[in-house]
């Protein structure tokens, strides 16, 4: 069985999330892991909040993203462009069902190494009812620091 080599790198997120007329961005900067598995890249990292940890994977294909989350959220979304993929979003407060139509799925890596962005484009729908519009770019690069 092959091991995959993990890299440690810096993320930087972006989140801007368009609700109706109000928009709010966030962003972060975290540390965690690259590493690619068959034909995928995988970015491994935790969020800390305050009600406790958020570990997160990001998996990129040629055609797809898929972002797992678990922890004290549990979430599941999938991305293709112009599909409709469906998702999971699991909390202290229920179950709900997620839809995603993504509008821009865009990733670029700089020759090969553990360095790139991926920006997503999306409308996200709780229930069969659109929450918002999302725009969510993650750049990555390796950590030397840690290295």
């Amino acid at each position: 069985m092959m091991v995959e080599t993990q890299t440690p790198v810096k993320i930087h997120l972006k989140n801007k999330i368009q609700v109706d007329d109000e928009a709010e961005t966030y962003e972060l900067t975290l540390f965690g892991t690259h590493y690619r598995k068959k034909n995928a890249i995988y970015l491994k990292y935790d969020e800390v909040q305050d009600e406790g940890t958020v570990h997160t994977i990001v998996k990129i294909t040629n055609d797809e993203a898929v972002i797992i989350r678990s922890g004290i959220i549990k979430m599941r979304l999938s991305f293709q462009l112009s599909q409709e993929r469906n998702g999971s979003h699991e909390s202290g407060f229920g179950h709900l069902f997620l839809t995603t139509k993504t509008k821009r799925l865009q990733h670029t890596e700089q020759n090969n190494e553990c360095e790139g962005a991926l920006h997503l484009a999306y409308e996200l729908a709780m229930e069969g009812t659109v929450a918002g519009y999302y725009e969510m770019d993650i750049h990555y690069e390796e950590d030397m620091v840690k290295k």
